[in-house]
């Protein structure tokens, strides 16, 4: 095993891990501790090269540091990365040797489930780590919580674009039908929304179509469709100088990270009319489900719709601000976030 720190003036640390036996090559990013420990999920994708993985544990870990804040979480902000196809190159002992890493940081770093990950992955990082959430039998798979966050969200949002946060009869357009992406699927159907939704996964599309009658959309063009909400639940970055100006909805609100692919697409948005609640807000829920494992909080139902309630309640400021003032809803988060609960050191 080899672990080494990198040089990175915008983080208090990085971190390569490697460890030739098992063939893993991965990163953690610690970007904050200043509110706590850092937490945030272990992604385990194919990435095209080391430095695209790094690009993206650098942004996931900022992110993280915003989140928990927004949340009100004591804990600060980080993340990991896993280069590789989590389909084949996913082993015990790989994971092992990575929760061993996460060992050797002393707490500095908790991790959870993210893309590419499991509930039962995160049992076996716990054989070599205890700095480890989101296990089964105990806060267990984070998805849920997470979608009913974004489901508060889009209520929040299009009560600010329509007046109303009744969904049924609006139609979202969700992009991706993964663990969070489905669950939410599921809230809007039950809430009379009308579905049009995109996964590479050609069954899952399927899969929503019987369920609940869902519109089949590629999931390259989903956010060209005409729709009341846009669902981001994939990848990040899909709104962007490309994507941007054909955008079919006037509402953007979904569960994927980093959606704006960089500072000025918030601008773009609102220059186009499009109200966007800002990612780390609204898809907070399941860090907080995962925090209230790391925290040891006994009733977790009522922390997490408490915390909910109180995203619910900074969205709703962030919107009315954003609109007050012609700004975006993405650059107004940011400062509140910074105001209330980082201070400047952000």
């Amino acid at each position: 095993m080899q672990i080494t720190e990198l040089d990175c003036p915008t983080h208090e640390a990085l971190y390569r891990v490697a460890d030739e036996a098992t063939g893993l090559t991965g990163y953690i990013a610690i970007h904050s501790t200043l509110r706590g420990p850092a937490a945030g999920g272990l992604r385990f994708r194919s990435y095209g090269s080391e430095a695209e993985a790094i690009a993206d544990v650098l942004k996931l870990s900022r992110g993280m540091t915003y989140k928990n804040a927004a949340a009100g979480l004591p804990l600060g902000g980080g993340k990991a990365v896993i280069i590789g196809n989590p389909a084949t190159g996913k082993t015990r002992a790989l994971l092992r040797a990575f929760g061993e890493a996460i060992q050797s940081l002393g707490g500095r770093y908790w991790t959870a489930e993210d893309m590419g990950m499991t509930a039962a992955d995160m049992e076996v990082l716990a054989e070599t780590t205890r700095f480890v959430a989101g296990r089964p039998g105990r806060s267990g798979d984070p998805s849920p919580a997470t979608a009913l966050g974004v489901f508060k969200g889009m209520q929040v949002a299009l009560r600010h674009a329509a007046g109303s946060a009744d969904l049924a009869g609006r139609t979202v357009a969700v992009q991706g039908l993964g663990n969070v992406g489905r669950a939410l699927a599921g809230m809007l159907a039950a809430a009379g929304a009308k579905l049009i939704v995109a996964d590479l996964d050609r069954e899952r599309v399927a899969d929503a179509h019987r369920a609940w009658a869902a519109e089949a959309a590629g999931v390259a063009n989903i956010h060209l469709r005409t729709a009341d909400i846009f669902a981001p639940c994939a990848i990040g970055g899909i709104l962007n100088a490309d994507t941007i100006p054909g955008l079919g909805a006037r509402i953007v609100a979904g569960s994927a990270n980093n959606q704006l692919a960089t500072p000025e697409d918030g601008a773009r948005l609102a220059g186009r009319g499009v109200l966007y609640a800002p990612d780390y807000l609204i898809n907070c829920g399941g860090v907080v489900s995962v925090a209230a494992e790391i925290l040891d909080i006994a009733d977790r139902e009522a922390w997490l719709a408490e915390k909910l309630d109180t995203m619910a309640g900074l969205l709703d400021r962030v919107l009315a601000r954003a609109r007050a003032t012609g700004r975006s809803p993405a650059d107004i988060a940011d400062e509140i976030v910074e105001e209330d609960a980082l201070g400047r050191a952000a």
